[in-house]
């Protein structure tokens, strides 16, 4: 879940319409995202997993959602070490927390406008 106050006290800097590009390009590219680390769990490829889980945490990082962020640093590290004990269930706990965030940022556009 998104942390608003830390989201709007670290962007106060920057104007309005950058936010919204930044929340925009996330909500955008989200899908590809999630898609494609589900697909590289299903083929069991650690090196790709390993380094898309590490690209989906940094930008999660951007947004201050410490549950996502965490999950998807999980998901980097058993990728790294090619440990897929329990990969699936923590893929679902990643998708949904990510799912929120997306709605969440979705929302926080609205106040952007």
């Amino acid at each position: 879940m998104l942390d608003k106050e830390i989201f709007a006290s670290n962007y106060e800097i920057f104007d309005k319409e950058v936010v919204k590009e930044i929340i925009g390009i996330y909500i955008q590219e989200y899908p590809d995202r999630i898609a494609k680390l589900e697909q590289l769990i299903k083929d069991k490829d650690y090196d790709q997993i390993y380094k898309n889980a590490h690209s989906l945490k940094g930008v999660t990082a951007n947004f201050f959602d410490k549950e996502s962020e965490e999950i998807a640093r999980t998901i980097e590290e058993k990728g790294r070490a090619k440990d897929g004990v329990g990969m699936d269930e923590l893929f679902a706990q990643l998708k949904i927390s990510t799912q929120q965030l997306v709605i969440d940022l979705k929302n926080l556009s609205e106040e952007y406008s």
